[in-house]
């Protein structure tokens, strides 16, 4: 058999044996954090001024479970509103009206600026300021007359100050996306007969 010298021909070169590096300094540092952590998961387990035989049984009553229901029905109407609006006030942004695009610059500027706190105490306590709600034509007559405190209940001014809020900061979100969509796709878009909306 005619050697590889002889024939010219070259042989495959030998595998690499990759060996990962030994790095004691991590083991030992997860170890450390496994420790505390299980220290301070004994720490609060065993710790009898905890009560929790008093937090067992109120965490499954009534009231507490009504407030959960409370809470997430908040969370997924705010969250609605919030997308809805977002996406306008982002469309609004990127109008080349300067008094739509200021006007949407100007409520993302407040609602994101204001703490969500102020915004809910604001709502709650509109009838404050404003003890009649009336719709109609501005500067006209008002054709819907409403009392400020039956129509804002402590609900819906938790839904206007959350929902307002988030608007707030999924327009900036869903300007973000729009910005990023690169310039030759808008134009390859405009190419096939596609409008701007």
């Amino acid at each position: 058999m005619p050697s590889d010298e002889v024939t010219g021909d070259v042989g495959r070169p030998e595998d690499i044996r990759a060996v990962p590096v030994r790095r004691r300094g991590r083991w030992i540092a997860a170890a450390l954090v496994l420790v505390v952590a299980a220290a301070l998961v004994r720490s609060v387990a065993s710790n009898p001024r905890f009560e929790w035989s008093v937090v067992g049984n109120y965490l499954f009553d009534e009231r507490i479970l009504e407030g959960v229901r409370v809470t997430i029905e908040l969370t997924v109407i705010a969250m609605a509103v919030g997308i809805v609006l977002g996406v306008v006030i982002a469309i609004m942004r990127l109008s080349p009206n300067p008094l739509v695009s200021g006007g949407s610059w100007l409520y993302v500027w407040f609602f994101r600026g204001t703490p969500v706190l102020v915004q809910l105490l604001f709502w709650y306590n509109i009838a404050a300021l404003y003890p009649k709600i009336a719709l109609g034509i501005p500067f006209g007559p008002a054709f819907v007359h409403a009392d400020a405190n039956s129509l804002i209940t402590p609900f819906t001014a938790a839904i206007l100050g959350l929902g307002l809020n988030e608007g707030a900061y999924m327009a900036e979100i869903v300007r973000a996306g729009i910005i990023s969509v690169p310039e030759g796709q808008g134009d390859a878009a405009r190419s096939l007969g596609m409008t701007r909306l």
